[in-house]
Protein backbone atom coordinates (compact mmCIF):
# COMPACT_ATOMS: atom_id res chain seq x y z
CA UNK A 1 0.00 0.00 0.00
CA UNK A 2 2.92 2.69 1.16
CA UNK A 3 4.68 1.85 -2.37
CA UNK A 4 1.51 2.62 -4.35
CA UNK A 5 0.74 6.00 -3.02
CA UNK A 6 4.42 6.79 -3.34
CA UNK A 7 4.01 6.39 -6.78
CA UNK A 8 0.83 8.07 -7.01
CA UNK A 9 2.11 11.92 -8.01
CA UNK A 10 4.75 9.94 -10.74
CA UNK A 11 3.55 10.03 -14.40
CA UNK A 12 1.01 6.96 -14.99
CA UNK A 13 1.25 3.61 -16.05
CA UNK A 14 1.22 3.25 -20.27
CA UNK A 15 1.24 6.87 -20.53
CA UNK A 16 4.06 7.47 -23.40
CA UNK A 17 7.27 9.59 -22.10
CA UNK A 18 8.59 12.89 -23.66
CA UNK A 19 11.82 11.41 -25.74
CA UNK A 20 12.51 15.19 -26.88
CA UNK A 21 15.16 15.61 -23.97
CA UNK A 22 18.66 15.72 -24.86
CA UNK A 23 20.97 15.76 -22.13
CA UNK A 24 24.54 15.53 -21.54
CA UNK A 25 26.44 12.24 -19.98
CA UNK A 26 29.09 12.27 -17.56
CA UNK A 27 31.40 11.06 -20.50
CA UNK A 28 30.45 14.48 -22.37
CA UNK A 29 28.18 12.59 -24.89
CA UNK A 30 24.60 13.54 -25.73
CA UNK A 31 21.71 11.41 -25.67
CA UNK A 32 18.52 11.11 -25.06
CA UNK A 33 16.14 9.99 -22.08
CA UNK A 34 14.29 7.35 -24.39
CA UNK A 35 14.37 3.46 -24.71
CA UNK A 36 16.36 2.59 -28.10
CA UNK A 37 14.61 -1.25 -29.04
CA UNK A 38 15.00 -2.40 -25.88
CA UNK A 39 13.56 -2.00 -22.28
CA UNK A 40 15.22 0.92 -20.24
CA UNK A 41 15.12 1.34 -16.57
CA UNK A 42 15.31 5.13 -16.00
CA UNK A 43 16.92 5.94 -12.44
CA UNK A 44 16.50 9.50 -10.92
CA UNK A 45 18.65 10.28 -8.04
CA UNK A 46 20.76 12.73 -5.97
CA UNK A 47 24.25 12.61 -5.48
CA UNK A 48 23.73 13.36 -1.66
CA UNK A 49 20.80 10.41 -1.21
CA UNK A 50 21.70 8.06 0.97
CA UNK A 51 18.84 5.36 -0.07
CA UNK A 52 20.22 6.29 -3.72
CA UNK A 53 23.86 5.22 -2.70
CA UNK A 54 22.49 1.89 -0.87
CA UNK A 55 20.52 1.23 -3.94
CA UNK A 56 22.43 2.19 -7.18
CA UNK A 57 24.85 -1.27 -6.95
CA UNK A 58 21.77 -2.91 -7.36
CA UNK A 59 20.76 -1.44 -10.58
CA UNK A 60 24.63 -1.80 -11.80
CA UNK A 61 24.04 -5.56 -11.20
CA UNK A 62 21.04 -5.37 -12.97
CA UNK A 63 22.45 -3.89 -16.42
CA UNK A 64 25.68 -6.09 -16.16
CA UNK A 65 23.72 -9.19 -15.98
CA UNK A 66 20.64 -8.57 -18.53
CA UNK A 67 21.56 -7.51 -21.94
CA UNK A 68 17.99 -7.14 -22.80
CA UNK A 69 17.75 -3.87 -20.50
CA UNK A 70 19.16 -0.25 -20.29
CA UNK A 71 19.67 1.82 -18.12
CA UNK A 72 20.27 5.56 -18.12
CA UNK A 73 20.82 7.18 -13.94
CA UNK A 74 19.77 10.85 -14.32
CA UNK A 75 21.03 12.88 -11.90
CA UNK A 76 19.05 15.48 -10.21
CA UNK A 77 19.79 18.19 -7.33
CA UNK A 78 23.52 18.69 -7.24
CA UNK A 79 25.45 21.62 -6.51
CA UNK A 80 28.22 20.81 -8.48
CA UNK A 81 29.01 18.01 -11.57
CA UNK A 82 31.77 16.97 -9.30
CA UNK A 83 29.51 15.76 -7.03
CA UNK A 84 27.91 13.10 -9.92
CA UNK A 85 31.06 12.25 -11.05
CA UNK A 86 32.32 11.28 -7.38
CA UNK A 87 28.78 9.26 -7.27
CA UNK A 88 29.82 7.33 -10.64
CA UNK A 89 33.26 6.66 -9.65
CA UNK A 90 32.55 6.15 -5.89
CA UNK A 91 29.53 2.80 -7.28
CA UNK A 92 31.84 1.86 -10.30
CA UNK A 93 29.02 2.64 -12.86
CA UNK A 94 29.13 1.86 -16.60
CA UNK A 95 25.85 2.37 -17.05
CA UNK A 96 25.53 6.00 -18.93
CA UNK A 97 24.75 8.97 -16.33
CA UNK A 98 23.67 12.76 -17.10
CA UNK A 99 23.29 15.70 -15.99
CA UNK A 100 19.71 16.26 -15.05
CA UNK A 101 17.87 19.52 -14.61
CA UNK A 102 14.77 20.82 -13.03
CA UNK A 103 12.63 21.06 -16.38
CA UNK A 104 13.40 17.08 -16.32
CA UNK A 105 12.83 16.82 -12.87
CA UNK A 106 9.16 18.45 -13.48
CA UNK A 107 8.64 16.68 -16.72
CA UNK A 108 9.28 13.38 -15.12
CA UNK A 109 7.40 13.97 -11.88
CA UNK A 110 10.30 13.26 -9.56
CA UNK A 111 9.31 14.26 -5.42
CA UNK A 112 11.31 11.73 -4.23
CA UNK A 113 14.44 9.72 -4.57
CA UNK A 114 15.64 7.63 -6.00
CA UNK A 115 12.72 6.93 -8.19
CA UNK A 116 12.07 4.68 -11.20
CA UNK A 117 10.84 4.29 -14.32
CA UNK A 118 10.97 1.23 -16.69
CA UNK A 119 10.14 2.00 -19.97
CA UNK A 120 9.04 -0.40 -22.91
CA UNK A 121 10.98 -0.25 -26.86
CA UNK A 122 7.83 1.94 -27.48
CA UNK A 123 8.71 4.37 -24.87
CA UNK A 124 5.94 3.74 -22.50
CA UNK A 125 5.75 3.08 -18.95
CA UNK A 126 5.51 -0.38 -17.63
CA UNK A 127 6.11 0.23 -14.19
CA UNK A 128 7.20 2.54 -11.43
CA UNK A 129 8.87 3.05 -8.23
CA UNK A 130 10.04 5.29 -5.51
CA UNK A 131 12.78 4.32 -2.84
CA UNK A 132 15.35 1.50 -2.42
CA UNK A 133 14.52 -1.49 -4.84
CA UNK A 134 16.95 -4.62 -4.69
CA UNK A 135 18.28 -6.12 -7.95
CA UNK A 136 15.88 -9.09 -7.96
CA UNK A 137 12.63 -6.60 -7.33
CA UNK A 138 14.34 -4.45 -10.30
CA UNK A 139 14.06 -7.05 -12.27
CA UNK A 140 11.08 -8.32 -11.77
CA UNK A 141 9.54 -4.48 -12.31
CA UNK A 142 11.74 -4.70 -15.49
CA UNK A 143 9.83 -8.03 -17.12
Amino acid sequence: MLSWFQTTDMLATDSTINTSFMVQTTMEDEITLAADNKTLVLYFFAPWCSVCHASIDNLQKLYEKNEQFDVIAVALDFTEKQDVLDFAQQHQLTFPIVFGNEKIKQAFKVFAYPSYYVIDEHNSIKSKSVGYSTEFGLYLRSL
